[in-house]
């Protein structure tokens, strides 16, 4: 059994797996060898036979807070093709995610911001505490959410997702369903309940045939291909270029506004 050291992941003998985020002292924010890890359990969970259903869910009170901050500073010095490289990372985890020959239900059990409302997008449903909060919040670096956008847009449509795509505004439990990030909200206390209740009806079906449902769905909805995914990267790394991304990185990191902020 491979073990990890930024996620975990345990099976019960059902055939049900949980595929745990686990940084809790970090948020849970997605640094390099936490989407290397990802992609590899991802690859080794759709590979097996013996697992029906897998949860994915993070450890501690936040869900995932996106990228993780050294991982994002480090990125500061690189040159374009490094930084691509890097970008590519997540992207690759969101597909293999996205593409999963397995249904994911995601169990949000706080708060999801960047990085993390991607990882809800391309969960099949995802539910979530009734405390938590959600958004997009790149545009305030001088960035976008460039890797994680198709599985957004897919999620939420084009025209829900233009509420919170650009203002980096934080929304609520209960506005994240109406916009179909989250198919309920609950209270803590019922959340294992609820995830339960979207594990068990799987282990009545045949795995093959939700396999090839799930694909089927995937084939019929928003295309999300190579060229997208080349293509959100190379808009990335071009406002990573700009002055406003350098000049938003930077002010983040040192503890100031950046020149927009007008409040």
């Amino acid at each position: 059994m491979t073990t990890y050291e930024t996620i975990a992941v345990e099976t019960d003998a059902r055939g049900g797996a949980t595929l745990r985020l686990n940084r809790p002292e970090k948020h849970n924010a997605m640094s390099g060898q936490m989407l290397d890890e990802l992609a590899q359990a991802a690859a080794a969970l759709g590979a097996d036979d013996a697992v029906r259903v897998v949860v994915l869910t993070g450890e501690g009170r936040s869900f995932c807070a996106g990228g993780d901050l050294g991982w994002m500073q480090q990125q500061i010095g690189m040159d374009p093709k490094t930084r691509a490289r890097e970008a590519r990372k997540l992207a690759e985890v969101l597909q293999a995610l996205n593409t999963l020959p397995k249904p994911l239900i995601g169990r949000l059990q706080g708060n999801a911001f960047g990085g993390g409302v991607g990882l809800a997008s391309v969960c099949d449903v995802a539910i979530g505490v009734d405390s938590l909060k959600m958004g997009l919040t790149e545009t305030r670096l001088g960035i976008i959410p460039a890797t994680i956008g198709p599985y957004v847009l897919a999620r939420m449509g084009e025209g829900r997702a233009r509420r919170v795509f650009m203002n980096a505004r934080l929304f609520g439990a209960a506005e994240a369903v109406e916009l179909g990030l989250l198919a309920r909200a609950v209270p803590e206390a019922d959340l294992d309940a609820a995830i339960e209740a979207e594990v068990v009806p799987y282990f009545d079906c045949a795995p093959g045939a939700v396999a090839a449902a799930k694909a089927l769905a995937r084939h019929l909805g928003p295309k999300i291909d190579d060229e997208v995914i080349d293509h959100t990267i190379a808009q990335l790394v071009a406002r990573w270029e700009t002055e406003e991304g350098a000049e938003g990185i930077a002010a983040f990191f040192d503890k100031r506004k950046a020149p927009w902020v007008r409040t």
